[in-house]
C-alpha cells in the first residue's frame, strides 16, 4: 500500500486529527517494547518459538509507531504526506528478515 500510494494516487492528507494519531503512536511506542521484553524473557525459559514470533511482532509494532509518528508529524508540520510511505518501505529488509527466522523456525530463545 505504501508504494501504491507513494507513486499512483498521492493524496493530500486532511492533518487536523493528527495530534490523536501522535498520541496514539507515543503511547504505542513506549507500550510495545516494554510488552516484546517480557514475551521475549517468557519465550526463552518456554523455548517458545511461537511466543518469539509474537515478541518480534510487537518490537514491529514499535517501529510502525515510529512510522506513524513521524509521518503524522511531517504531514502536519511540513506537507510532506510521502514520509511516511517512504519509511514504511524502508522497513521491509527488517521484515523480511524476522518473517523468515519466523517461518524457519530460527529462534535465538534459550532453554533455562
Amino acid at each position: 500500500m505504501s508504494a501504491y500510494g507513494l507513486f499512483f494516487a498521492p493524496r493530500h492528507t486532511d492533518t487536523h486529527e493528527s495530534v490523536w494519531g501522535i498520541v496514539i503512536g507515543l503511547i504505542a511506542k513506549i507500550g510495545m517494547p516494554i510488552l516484546a521484553g517480557y514475551k521475549l524473557k517468557v519465550a526463552a525459559r518456554l523455548g517458545s518459538r511461537a511466543l518469539r514470533a509474537d515478541a518480534i511482532e510487537a518490537i514491529t509494532c514499535g517501529y510502525l509507531s515510529i512510522v506513524l509518528i513521524v509521518g503524522l508529524a511531517a504531514t502536519r508540520l511540513f506537507g510532506w504526506w510521502w514520509l511516511d510511505s517512504v519509511v514504511a518501505l524502508a522497513l521491509i529488509p527488517f521484515l523480511i528478515k524476522e518473517g523468515r527466522e519466523a517461518i524457519t523456525g530460527e529462534c535465538l530463545c534459550e532453554n533455562t
